[in-house]
C-alpha cells in the first residue's frame, strides 16, 4: 500500500475522509495489483455535498461569465500542463495504453477549453411585442446543482462534459465517478480547484454508487442529474427522477453497426477499422461491433482484418510498444468470455482469439476477436458486447442493411465506408443514430455534440448544444 496514491472527497472547498472511514482498492487491470485507495462516500457525505454545492450556488450563478470562462481557461491549462502524470495514473487504473490515455487527457484539455468560451456565448433573445412600448424578452438561467455521474471507460473526460458546460453556465456540481479511474479524476478536480473555482461550487464523491446516487436521486436540491452508464442503470434513474422532476441528459450504451459499401480500399479500410474497434479494447460506447460489409468484398475484408488483428500485441499500458490492454475487470473479462461462446453457438464462425492470451497469467487480458458468419439474432448481435469483440456479416441491398442496422434499440453511433458522396448522404440520412462517421471512426470533438436516440439515451454533450441541458429558459412580457 505504500506506493498506492490515497484520494479523498472534496466537499465544501475542504478534502476529507469518507464520515464513517470506509475506503475501497482501485487495482491495476493490466496485473491485479492496488494503486489507488479511495474514500467509500455514505449517505452522510452525499447529503453534505449536495447542502455545500446548494449553498454555493447563488454567488457562483451571479459571477460574470467572463471571470467562469478565466476560470475554466486556467483549468484547462493546469491539465495541459499535468497531462503525461494524470495519463500514467489513467493507465494503471484503467488499463487503456499511455497513447490512449494522452489523448483522453488532450481531449479533456480541449472540452474544457471549449466551455470556457461557451460561458462567454449564452444570448438571449429580444422581439418586439404586439402593442406600443412592449417587448418581450427571452434569457436563460442556470439550473441549480448538477449530480454528475460517469462511467469507467474514458473517466476525465466524461467527468468534464459534464463538469464544464455545467460550470461555464453558473451551475455547482456533485460529481461521482466510477470507482475505476477515481485518482485520475481526482486530479481534474484538482486543476478546477487551483484554478479558482470556489468553495462548495465543485463537489467530490468516491466509491461505489448506491448510497450516493440513491441520496441524489432523493434530493429536490439537486435540480439535473446527468448521466453516462448503461442503459439498466439509466432506466433505473429516470425512474427514480420523476419524484423530483429532476432534469436528465442520459448517454447510454451503444452497438454501432459499420456498413461497408463496395466501392472502397479494402485493406485500408479493413486496417483502419481494427484500430477503431480495438480502442481501449473495445470497452467504447460508440466502439464499431456489428460489420455488415458488401457480399463482393467481404470475404476480402475479413481476411485483412484477421491480418491486421494478428498484428496487435497485448501488454500493460505503459508499455510503449502496446497495442491493446486489459478488460477493466474480472467481471468484464468473465462476461466477454461467455459472449464469445454464446455467439459461436448461435453459428458464429470464431477466426481469431475468443480467449485469455497463454503468456499473460494475470491481469484481466482477452485476445481481440473476429467472429465470422454471425447470424443477425445471435446474442452479440443483439447486446452491447464493450469488449474487443468484431462481428461479421454480410449484405446485398441497401435498404435491406439499413433495416438490418436499425433494428435494435440501441442508437448511439454509426459508421460508413464510401467513396461516393451520394452513398454517404443516403446512409447518413437513414440511420437511426445521434453520430455518424463517414469513412473514419472519429465520432468525438468538443466543439461539436455527443450522444444518441432511441435507447441509447437524450441529451448532448459537447458542441454549442451541450450547455444548453444546464440552462432554464425565463421569459418576461415588459410593457413600459
Amino acid at each position: 500500500m505504500d506506493n498506492t496514491l490515497v484520494c479523498d472527497l472534496y466537499i465544501g472547498g475542504e478534502w476529507r475522509p469518507a464520515a464513517d472511514g470506509r475506503r475501497m482498492e482501485v487495482v491495476d487491470p493490466a496485473t491485479e495489483e492496488p494503486v489507488t485507495s479511495i474514500a467509500q462516500a455514505g449517505r452522510e457525505d452525499t447529503l453534505a455535498a449536495i447542502d455545500a454545492a446548494a449553498a454555493a450556488f447563488p454567488d457562483w450563478s451571479r459571477v460574470p461569465p467572463w471571470e467562469r470562462s478565466a476560470i475554466l481557461r486556467r483549468a484547462a491549462a493546469l491539465l495541459a500542463e499535468r497531462a503525461e502524470d494524470v495519463a500514467r495514473r489513467l493507465t494503471l487504473e484503467v488499463g487503456k495504453p499511455i497513447a490512449q490515455a494522452r489523448a483522453e487527457i488532450q481531449a479533456t484539455v480541449e472540452c474544457i477549453d471549449w466551455y470556457a468560451d461557451e460561458a462567454r456565448r449564452l444570448y438571449g433573445e429580444s422581439l418586439a411585442g404586439r402593442t406600443p412600448g412592449q417587448r418581450f424578452f427571452v434569457s436563460y438561467q442556470p439550473v441549480g446543482v448538477v449530480a454528475a455521474f460517469t462511467a469507467w471507460n474514458f473517466p476525465v473526460v466524461l467527468q468534464a462534459r459534464k463538469i464544464s458546460p455545467a460550470l461555464a453556465a453558473g451551475c455547482t456540481v456533485v460529481a461521482r465517478p466510477a470507482e475505476e479511474g477515481t485518482g485520475a479524476v481526482t486530479e481534474l478536480v484538482r486543476c478546477f480547484i487551483e484554478a479558482g473555482v470556489p468553495a462548495g461550487v465543485l463537489n467530490l464523491l468516491t466509491g461505489l454508487p448506491q448510497e450516493i446516487s440513491e441520496t441524489v436521486m432523493d434530493s429536490d436540491l439537486v435540480r439535473k442529474l446527468s448521466f453516462t452508464g448503461s442503459i439498466p442503470v439509466g432506466q433505473h434513474l429516470i425512474r427514480r427522477s420523476a419524484d423530483t422532476v429532476k432534469r436528465l441528459s442520459m448517454e447510454l450504451g451503444g452497438h454501432a453497426p459499420v456498413i461497408v459499401h463496395e466501392d472502397v480500399d479494402v485493406a485500408a479500410v479493413a486496417a483502419t477499422s481494427v484500430v477503431g474497434k480495438c480502442r481501449n479494447a473495445g470497452q467504447v460506447c460508440v466502439s464499431p461491433t456489428r460489420f455488415f460489409v458488401h457480399r463482393r468484398i467481404k470475404d476480402a475484408f475479413v481476411e485483412h482484418f484477421v491480418e491486421a488483428t494478428r498484428r496487435l500485441r497485448l501488454g500493460h499500458g505503459l508499455d510503449p510498444e502496446t497495442d491493446v490492454g486489459p478488460l477493466i475487470n474480472r467481471r468484464r473479462l468473465e462476461f466477454v468470455e461467455k459472449m464469445v461462446r454464446d455467439t459461436v453457438a448461435d453459428g458464429g464462425r470464431l477466426l481469431l482469439g475468443g480467449r485469455r492470451p497463454a503468456d499473460l497469467n494475470r491481469g484481466f487480458f482477452f485476445e481481440p476477436t473476429v467472429i465470422d458468419d454471425v447470424p443477425d439474432e445471435a446474442r452479440a448481435m443483439r447486446e452491447e458486447p464493450f469488449g474487443p469483440i468484431a462481428l461479421m456479416t454480410s449484405f446485398e441491398d441497401f435498404d435491406e442493411v439499413i433495416a438490418r442496422a436499425n433494428a435494435l434499440p440501441y442508437g448511439l453511433a454509426a459508421y460508413t465506408f464510401t467513396r461516393s458522396m451520394n452513398t454517404a448522404q443516403r446512409t447518413i440520412d437513414a440511420l437511426e443514430v445521434g453520430i455518424v462517421g463517414v469513412n473514419t471512426y472519429a465520432a468525438a470533438t468538443a466543439e461539436m455534440p455527443f450522444g444518441g436516440v432511441k435507447h441509447s439515451g437524450f441529451g448532448r454533450e459537447n458542441g454549442r448544444q451541450g450547455i444548453q441541458d444546464y440552462l432554464d429558459i425565463k421569459f418576461a412580457n415588459v410593457v413600459m
